[in-house]
């Protein structure tokens, strides 16, 4: 795999098995694909998780608890099969593509706005008092969750992601008090 910048028209074309006239009847450049990639990306994941069984229990910190635990349950196969598509665009092309950039940020962003309704109802539920916000808290899950993609991807061993979301799910524990273990 070359990646985004280093894949030509000509090799996604022949990946495709459309003509360059084709692609372009869709696509008015490259950086279009990538940005439609990027949108495709952000919709079928949203309808992935929305359906996802971490929506399931009725305290708001056990659906933070699920998501994480939902997270490591689908790092399986190759680190391609279970990686972030935007994740991995954003880190090649944020200083190159602003549109590719911003739609794989609205992809990143988004699915963390999703978190926030559970972690700000657990913040309350719980009492949890400091600087914790609930934006702040989905953003930094993802944080995790993508940095342990790229360990994942670096160390060719999807245990080290697994590892990551062990760590996360501690330190959630600890934000919140919450007495039970693993």
């Amino acid at each position: 795999m070359k990646g985004f910048a280093a894949t030509s028209v000509d090799d996604l074309c022949r990946a495709a098995g459309v003509t360059k006239g084709s692609f372009f009847h869709h696509f008015r450049s490259k950086e279009a694909l990538g940005v439609a990639a990027a949108r495709y990306w952000a919709d079928t994941t949203t309808a992935f998780f929305a359906a996802a069984p971490y929506h399931a229990p009725d305290d708001p910190l056990g659906r933070v608890l699920a998501y994480v635990g939902f997270r490591k349950q689908i790092i399986t196969g190759e680190p391609s099969e279970f990686t972030c598509l935007v994740g991995t665009m954003v880190q090649e092309v944020y200083a190159v593509s602003p549109s590719i950039r911003d739609a794989c940020a609205d992809s990143i962003f988004g699915h963390a706005a999703t978190l926030e309704a559970d972690i700000g109802a657990a913040i309350r539920d719980r009492g949890v008092s400091g600087d914790y916000t609930a934006p702040g808290l989905a953003r930094h899950m993802q944080t995790v969750i993508q940095g342990a993609f790229v360990l994942a991807k670096a160390g060719n061993d999807p245990e080290l992601a697994r590892e990551s979301l062990d760590h996360l799910e501690r330190y959630i524990r600890l934000v919140f008090a919450d007495p039970k273990k693993e």
